[in-house]
């Protein structure tokens, strides 16, 4: 029997036929649904939700230690928290299979950036798997175990947004369970101290050599012979696109392993044709090797290194030819990402929109919204954590031009705080900030899909956790004034931003309210309706930012399909015309 799956589905079923006991990832899209899709194995594995990708990798890589194989997952800038354990686990080398998933995302559908995470396999030297559809998520994760323990290294296993999101048939195999054998203690292997590195150096380049030749002759390498006149070197989800613009008569050879590259088949699969073309997405990864081999190639010079491949764009770029479809005449309708009707983190931002001395640095999450208009709210946006730490360093830089003006705000959720945030909270109190931190708590990992947390109380498999409260975290730091606030309340907030900026001790605001999609919290029914006859046509609810209400007929209205009751509308309303 098959089954249609997503590739981040198809990912799960493939740990599991492989027979992993011990999976921990940080939620980040397009990779979150590996991880829970894990929970239904639960009789053979543990898996969970980790503070941050660098302690999920930590975990996983312990558990490989110990001799289990492991799997962590992360999206593509999770990577680049998780470097410092991947680079030493390379050296080191694996126990039980250790396999970190990088899920990549293409022209920044959620992300920040779109890196080319190719480049942190060869940057580490590790192996690199890349699936193109769903079944080979399947089963290139079960060889990327076998590839782990054989060279005695972690696997890169690199997928993207559409080949985590894509479904494809999937055709189920058995489990396999690893034998287990003791836990021997291995000093010399894994202390990782300068003398125990230096011996592990030259070894590891003996692994890649290995793997090179393993790459050579590897089943996930495929070639495609067709014709002798055109030739195409891809992979991922490249792949499929290329399929579908080349013509008739086109030979592929299709990596599953991309790095080290099968230097040797691709030297013997050029001659076979004539021209040859190097397909991939984003950077050159692929053709700058196979150039500096000096084989001719033809690649970045038509395809560009920017934004996802599709087929259209391909056929395009490729051979200059018109749109695969038909014109539609249809023009898009644009709808920029907007705060939720009911979202807990508007009456923050409202609030800190009426000042214009506030800079506000924010960081990665459903707030980092709190930047777009009406309530253009935010100053900057770096990374996660960043909020704390990026606004610590505005605020030592006015102190050193002696700007006194501008009041500092450090903005970030909940779960972010537990990520990267509370590094950022010890620097303010330690280095005498000028900076009030903030932590939007709405109790879940929101921007992803609604992902628990330290301080949510349930962990991935639903079950109750301990809670650990923000409040109390920022006390022990020295936070002597934190200050809890309903941010729905609009006057209690404005009080509580005006008693932060008056407290001669530390301040720190906390905002606690549920986010609306959370089911487990019962949520206050009702909606807000506009009295037309007082409604003055000030626009002042449109201020808020909120995707119910807007402008008919020259009066305030609110869509009863979207409006959820929260009430912050009526508080800003001078007229007191919505109720």
């Amino acid at each position: 029997m098959k089954h249609l799956l997503t590739g981040n589905e198809a990912a799960a079923r493939g740990a599991f036929e492989a027979g992993v006991k011990v999976c921990s990832a940080y939620p980040g899209t397009p990779s979150t649904e590996i991880f829970e899709n894990l929970p239904q194995y639960r009789e053979h594995l543990y898996c969970e939700w980790a503070p941050n990708e660098k302690v999920a990798t930590e975990v996983a890589y312990g558990a490989s230690i110990a001799g289990v194989r492991s799997l962590t997952a992360m999206k593509h800038v999770g990577v680049n928290v998780a470097a410092d354990p991947i680079f030493t686990a390379t050296y080191n080398g694996v126990g039980g299979g250790f396999v970190i998933v990088s899920a990549d995302d293409p022209d920044m559908h959620s992300s920040q950036n779109e890196q080319d995470n190719r480049y942190y396999a060869k940057f580490a030297k590790m192996a690199l798997i890349e699936p193109s559809d769903s079944q080979e998520c399947k089963d290139f994760m079960k060889e990327a175990f076998e590839v782990s323990e054989r060279f005695d290294i972690p696997v890169l296993f690199r997928m993207t947004t559409r080949v985590c999101h894509s479904k494809s048939l999937v055709e189920f195999g058995k489990r396999e369970e690893k034998e287990l054998s003791p836990y021997k203690r291995d000093v010399a292997k894994f202390v990782c101290t300068p003398a125990n590195a230096k011996r592990h150096r030259p070894i590891l380049e003996q692994k890649l050599r290995d793997l090179e030749a393993y790459s050579n002759q590897s089943p996930l390498n495929v070639e495609e012979i067709e014709g002798n006149e055109v030739g195409v070197i891809t992979a991922s989800i490249a792949y499929q696109y290329a399929k579908e613009v080349f013509p008739k008569g086109t030979s592929f050879f299709k990596l599953g392993m991309t790095y080290p590259l099968p230097m040797d088949r691709i030297r013997a699969f050029s001659k076979k044709v004539k021209k040859l073309y190097i397909v991939e997405e984003l950077e050159p990864f692929m053709e700058e090797q196979i150039k500096a081999n000096g084989i001719e190639c033809i690649g970045k010079e038509l395809i560009s290194n920017q934004y996802e491949l599709n087929p259209e764009r391909l056929k395009k770029e490729l051979f200059g030819e018109a749109s695969l479809g038909k014109n539609a005449d249809l023009a898009a309708v644009p709808r920029p990402p907007a705060l939720c009707p009911g979202c807990p983190h508007r009456g923050f931002f409202y609030v800190m929109s009426k000042r214009r001395d506030f800079v506000v640095a924010g960081d990665i999450g459903c707030y980092t919204l709190g930047c777009a208009e009406p309530l253009n709210a935010l100053d900057s946006v770096v990374c996660m954590g960043g909020g704390f730490s990026v606004a610590q360093g505005m605020a030592k830089a006015f102190d050193a031009t002696g700007d006194t003006r501008h009041k500092i705000f450090g903005v970030l959720g909940d779960s972010t705080f537990f990520h990267s945030g509370m590094t950022g909270a010890a620097e303010i109190i330690y280095n005498r900030g000028r900076v009030i931190p903030c932590v939007l708590d709405n109790s879940i990992t929101g921007m992803t899909g609604q992902q628990d947390n330290p301080g949510s109380g349930e962990n991935l498999l639903g079950e109750p956790a301990p809670i650990i409260k923000i409040e109390d975290v920022l006390r022990s730091m020295g936070y002597e004034n934190v200050i809890i606030v309903d941010p729905q309340d609009l006057k209690a907030m404005q009080k509580a931003v005006d008693d932060a900026l008056a407290s001669e001790k530390p301040a720190a605001i906390i905002t606690r309210r549920p986010c609306l999609l959370l089911k487990r919290v019962k949520q206050p029914k009702g909606l807000c309706k506009v009295d037309t006859e007082k409604c003055k046509s000030c626009k002042m609810c449109l201020k808020v930012g909120c995707p119910a209400v807007f402008m008919e007929d020259g009066k305030a209205k609110i869509d009863e399909t979207l409006c959820v009751g929260c009430k912050v509308c009526a508080q800003v309303c001078p007229f007191h015309a919505i109720d």
